[in-house]
């Protein structure tokens, strides 16, 4: 039987080995967002400088494992195969929970799926168990205390981080002032030094201090000395930050690949317990029972697994080089423009996340309370604070989203931040804290403007939601999942197992689809950094050009698609339809926000001049989902309630003028992409003819309807809607191809 617990252990190391690089490829972004969103060096520097901190911080991350061993659960009162079933449990709905989450788009936290996983396996079986022993109470089986103690500095840590980086961001700014290459002879030594020292504290002193690999010696001198050894630090670096300045060296490069370097440190050290701790406890739990519970897995208590953690050094490191490796070779990793970096760029661009009610009313609430504010503020008062943040002069290099002076502060705060709960052995979310503190950062610095406020208030809100959610999931996911295991032994344990094996195939597979049909918008990039109007002109018409030659193909496509389930009353095909219909609309409206953006940005005469086609354009790009939705949705209906077919002589009867319309979309597609309309008033004509010849089918299945049987009626009446709709996309096709002749010429 002992067999069994060897296939759950390798079973735990091989997810362990996943939840490496799908975390790593999830979180990378959080510690080299700053240093690739301010443009301070090359993208393999900063990769260089970033693997050097993840390898240091995974070796001297072993004090976190104790979060998963004794952290939550008193494991003195749980049997070994108890303690096996939820660490199994853990890792199982951990890998559930992430193809979810990634499946429909929201955002997760690995630290807080771990931590309320543990939480729901663990009081699950405790309530178990205290209903087989009534002496047994809740505090000795679940570490309250502590479990109470970790979930609130998990929330806390949220509203701290962007408190801080909002004040911290404010008063950089007051003295830096967007221009922050004039006002660098004295600021910069005192806030180098002040940043080296900080960081120089929380990883020499709290960090590596503390390190089991240093001597009691020499930890002990480290904390009687620390006061000394930090006047020493800013003494000397704030002279040597003055010197390198006075030598032309960029020091808040200096100071972000710092912050990288310590981030990355933090990262590795706080969350290397995410993706190992559980599987490490599972192996320790396992050679615990081997030597000493002489095959009695039901009553052989885990008393070994209150001692601290002592992870080898060679699973550290192993871990810590999995995670340079996915870190350089993953797709996601190397995604740098992610959520944080999008939702706080100081200047406008496409806005990932929409409007909502909660939103609109916050952003009207604060300007109110800001409007208040200025109102009983001294006016010289005022300017001298608006003078100080002119946007009109930031600096910002080629292509970046911020500038050098955020950019250090989001780094140098967050990792603060981060590694003091390390010290306190308190497992934050290094991806909540980072993003925060960004959030903090970009509303100090004024980035949210009124065009931009409402969509970047709804990002963080789904954000910080998706977190809540992430908490609830993981915790009842993993208590129902447990209860399976515990209830249903080794058979429901080896079928999770297979599931998540089949979870993990169908997350790869979905996930390489999903990036070979992602349609990347280089345009829209180049548009957002062009200083040039004219050039911003001339992308414009090609992103308009594309946009709209891309809609007249998918909108024919999808019309024969529709036409064709209903002829063979397919119900999936009509079903993957709408899907299909319902995406690209989703597309349009963020194509829109992205040209509305750049419209802004062209010659204001031309843009006045074409305003009038653009909009039309649009809304026909739009009119071609609403006309094929409205077809698509009634047949559905039909084929879902096995009404009659359509009789033949209706689908007979349409096949011409599904020929001519596919022939007029293909000719309007072509003009449009090719910007070449030769055809265009031959096109206008034969669409007028077909529509007229629309007009004389609908009269003759009203005569026919005359005569018909009333169990006819149904497909009858679907028809007639086919036909009015087949009308309307033609009439849709003459506004479009007219808008994109006038717009572009």
């Amino acid at each position: 039987m002992t067999e069994i617990y060897f296939i759950i252990v390798a079973f735990l190391l091989m997810l362990a080995v996943f939840d490496l690089f799908v975390g790593v490829s999830n979180d990378a972004v959080n510690f080299l967002n700053s240093a690739v969103g301010a443009k301070v060096a090359k993208y393999r520097t900063i990769l260089i400088v970033a693997s050097l901190g993840v390898v240091i911080g995974a070796i001297m991350s072993s004090g976190m494992m104790d979060v998963a061993r004794h952290g939550i659960m008193r494991p003195e009162n749980y049997s070994f195969h108890e303690v096996m079933t939820i660490f199994l449990a853990v890792m199982v709905t951990d890998v559930i929970i992430l193809d979810i989450f990634n499946t429909l788009g929201m955002p997760t936290s690995t630290t807080v799926s771990l931590v309320f996983e543990l939480l729901g396996g663990t009081f699950i079986l405790a309530m178990l168990k205290m209903s087989a022993d009534p002496t047994l109470a809740i505090s000795d089986l679940l570490n309250s205390d502590k479990a109470l103690s970790v979930i609130i500095a998990i929330f806390v840590s949220v509203a701290i981080a962007f408190f801080f980086g909002a004040l911290v961001q404010w008063i950089s700014r007051i003295i830096f002032t967007f221009n922050y290459r004039h006002h660098l002879r004295w600021s910069i030594a005192i806030f180098g030094g002040i940043a080296f020292t900080t960081l120089s504290y929380f990883i020499l002193i709290k960090g590596l201090g503390k390190s089991p690999y240093i001597s009691a010696a020499t930890r002990e001198w480290i904390d009687v000395n620390t006061a000394m050894l930090m006047t020493c630090t800013f003494v000397v670096s704030t002279v040597v930050i003055e010197v390198l300045h006075l030598l032309h060296v960029r020091i808040f490069r200096l100071i972000v690949l710092l912050g990288t370097f310590a981030l990355a440190m933090a990262f590795a050290g706080n969350d290397l317990v995410n993706f190992i701790g559980v599987p490490l406890a599972g192996l320790d739990s396992l050679c615990d029972f081997t030597a000493n519970g002489n095959g009695n897995y039901d009553g052989y208590m885990m008393t070994s697994l209150m001692t601290s953690a002592k992870s080898p050094l060679l699973y550290l490191l192993l871990a810590g080089l999995i995670m340079i490796i996915a870190m350089a070779t993953s797709k996601k990793a190397q995604n740098v423009v992610k959520t944080s970096v999008d939702l706080s760029r100081q200047d406008e661009g496409d806005e990932m996340f929409g409007s909502s009610r909660l939103a609109r009313s916050f952003v009207r609430s604060s300007r109110d309370i800001g409007e208040l504010v200025v109102r009983f503020t001294p006016k010289s008062l005022s300017r001298w604070i608006d003078s100080r943040f002119n946007k009109d002069e930031v600096i910002l290099a080629e292509g970046a989203a911020f500038d050098e002076v955020r950019a250090a502060v989001n780094l140098v705060l967050a990792a603060l931040l981060i590694v003091l709960g390390t010290s306190l052995k308190l497992p934050l979310s290094t991806t909540y804290v980072t993003f925060m503190v960004a959030m903090g950062t970009s509303l100090a610095d004024r980035a949210w403007s009124r065009e931009s406020a409402v969509f970047r208030v709804t990002g963080v809100v789904s954000v910080i939601g998706g977190w809540f959610i992430t908490a609830g999931a993981a915790f009842a996911a993993c208590a129902i999942v447990c209860l399976l295991m515990h209830l249903g032994g080794f058979v429901v344990m080896l079928l999770f197992m297979a599931l998540d094996i089949y979870l993990l195939w169908k997350s790869n597979r979905n996930y390489k689809r999903k990036m070979k049909e992602e349609r990347n918008d280089d345009l829209f990039m180049l548009m957002m950094r062009t200083k040039d109007k004219d050039i911003v002109w001339d992308l414009l018409s090609k992103h308009v050009q594309r946009t709209q030659s891309f809609v007249a193909h998918f909108s024919i496509d999808l019309f024969n698609r529709i036409v064709d389930g209903i002829s063979t009353e397919n119900r999936r095909e009509l079903k993957q339809c709408g899907n299909a219909l319902k995406e690209e609309q989703d597309q349009l409206k963020k194509i829109r926000r992205k040209e509305m953006l750049a419209m802004r940005r062209i010659p204001s005469a031309t843009a006045i001049e074409r305003n009038t086609w653009f909009h039309i354009g649009a809304n026909c790009n739009m009119q071609y989902i609403y006309c094929l939705k409205r077809m698509q949705e009634p047949l559905k209906e039909h084929v879902d309630n096995n009404f009659n077919p359509l009789p033949k002589v209706y689908t007979e009867g349409f096949e011409t003028m599904r020929r001519k319309i596919n022939e007029l979309m293909l000719q309007t597609e072509q003009m449009i992409s090719t910007g070449r309309y030769d055809l265009y008033q031959e096109t206008l004509n034969i669409a007028d003819q077909c529509k007229d010849e629309l007009s004389v089918m609908r009269k003759d299945v009203f005569d026919r309807m005359q005569h018909e049987k009333l169990n006819n009626l149904k497909a009858s009446l679907l028809y007639l809607n086919i036909l009015q709709e087949s009308q309307e996309f033609l009439s849709v096709m003459r506004h479009q191809l007219r808008a994109a002749k006038k717009f572009g010429e």
